[in-house]
């Protein structure tokens, strides 16, 4: 058998092979799915909804940690958003290439992947002892918002290289200075992707649970948060407390809950691809 047909052999093996992988991780997924949806889809209803925690299973809800997820979501987005753009659009257009930059560069891109559990640690001792904000919803959001940070930044600077040179070019030439050229050419052209890397970068944001339980969220908490310093609970710790619970109505809660979050997880998702769609569009 000569070289050329032994490649072809490697090449369908290869192909079969990762053909296996793709629909054993479906298989795997849809087992999951089917699972959550036909223990949770029972449960889930208005009262599911709106109702407080309980001690019994029949009665308990999800309504405070559903609020302290939306609470959360809100400070992380008004925190990590103008930060992650503002430090993006200062390496992309203004930094000049040094050592410093350089090595901003390469620590921010490492940071994307440090655990999670790390920037909690960070959060505790800055923002709950140092800061002494205590396990309140700002302390949540600073924290979370540290965690995407370098999400938004790597997101904003790929979609301002994005943008065709031309577009640069033009603006200058008819004498536009730096700043209105970012503000009036580079952003409303980029703004599809970096929306996309946002609503991405919350979408893993909203799922964590680490960093939250690190810095003293609470698995009950009898209220939803009225301010940014109250104390509050969120869906993924309301399912690890639930499913950590003996009772097998717990389990079903967890299951409904679960259905709840991966809604919203899906709900971000497919706005992040509709905006990038349209854009991308929009600029073709």
């Amino acid at each position: 058998m000569n070289n050329i047909k032994t490649n072809r052999l490697k090449d369908q093996a290869f192909k079969i092979w990762g053909i296996a992988c793709t629909f054993l991780g479906l298989i795997l997924l849809t087992i999951f799915i089917g699972s959550i949806l036909i223990d949770g889809l029972q449960r889930i209803d208005w009262d599911f909804i709106t109702s407080l925690p309980s001690r019994k299973a029949e009665r308990a809800g999800i309504y405070t940690a559903l609020m302290g997820s939306v609470w959360i979501l809100v400070f992380t987005t008004i925190i990590a958003l103008p930060l992650g753009i503002a430090a993006a659009i200062y390496l992309e257009e203004y930094a000049k290439q040094s050592r410093l930059s350089s090595l901003l560069e390469v620590n921010i891109s490492n940071l994307a992947g440090v655990p999670s559990i790390i920037y909690g640690l960070l959060g505790l001792e800055v923002f709950v002892r140092i800061m002494e904000m205590g396990a309140s919803v700002l302390a949540g959001s600073f924290t979370l918002a540290l965690l995407i940070l370098p999400i938004v930044i790597v997101a904003t600077r790929e979609s301002l290289k994005a943008v065709p040179k031309s577009i640069r070019d033009a603006s200058f030439a008819l004498g536009a200075s730096k700043w209105q050229t970012v503000s009036q050419q580079l952003l409303p052209a980029s703004f599809g992707g970096i929306l996309t890397g946002v609503i991405l970068a919350l979408s893993r944001a909203v799922g964590e649970t680490a960093p939250l339980i690190v810095i003293g969220a609470l698995a009950y908490v009898p209220f939803a948060p009225e301010s940014p310093m109250d104390e509050f609970s969120v869906l993924p710790i309301q399912i690890f407390n639930w499913i950590s619970r003996p009772k097998h109505g717990f389990e079903i809660n967890a299951a409904a809950a679960i259905i709840v979050l991966l809604l919203i997880t899906f709900i971000l998702n497919g706005i992040a691809v509709y905006f990038r769609n349209r854009w991308q569009s929009k600029f073709k």
